[in-house]
């Protein structure tokens, strides 16, 4: 029963995917705003990373009330702890600027931003790159490490232009 739950899940995420980026099924209104966010949120709620993903990004910066602010943190961060590299990026700006649930943290930010640059993120990448070379983060200024990420992100950057 598990497997069928899991499948369902995933089809679930598919349709509220379709839904989200596109407007072949329905046209946008706040009918299908409110469905496509019902899907969003049941798919993350089982855990689906990507459901988790993107329903976190949109509560963290859409939502008014802190209690959602912090509810979507906290999916964006077990997405990230699944392997999903926008969120490993949202983890690393979550811990760099704070929120009511989760304090600011350059550590961790630090190590967030690292996991997603080497997994091919290359604004987390240029973001190492410019606080190596200005000493943020809570980072000491230190050229090569900043010349590393930057030249990790420009051949990430190249290798997304070429790939669209």
């Amino acid at each position: 029963m598990l497997h069928a739950s899991a499948l369902f899940t995933r089809l679930e995420f598919r349709l509220a995917e379709q839904l989200f980026h596109t407007r072949w099924l329905l046209p946008r209104s706040p009918r299908t705003q409110r469905l496509t966010m019902r899907l969003l949120k049941r798919c993350a709620e089982a855990g689906h990373p990507d459901a988790q993903s993107i329903y976190g990004h949109m509560l963290f910066h859409r939502s008014l009330s802190p209690h959602d602010k912090s509810r979507g943190a906290r999916y964006v961060l077990e997405a990230a702890q699944a392997g999903d590299i926008k969120s490993q990026y949202q983890a690393a700006q979550i811990h760099e600027h704070g929120c009511v649930q989760y304090p600011r943290r350059e550590d961790y930010a630090v190590t967030w931003y690292a996991r997603a640059a080497q997994s091919g993120h290359y604004l987390a990448a240029e973001r190492l790159a410019r606080a190596y070379r200005l000493g943020e983060l809570g980072l000491a200024v230190d050229s090569e490490r900043a010349a590393y990420w930057q030249h990790l992100a420009d051949r990430q950057s190249t290798s997304e232009m070429t790939a669209a």
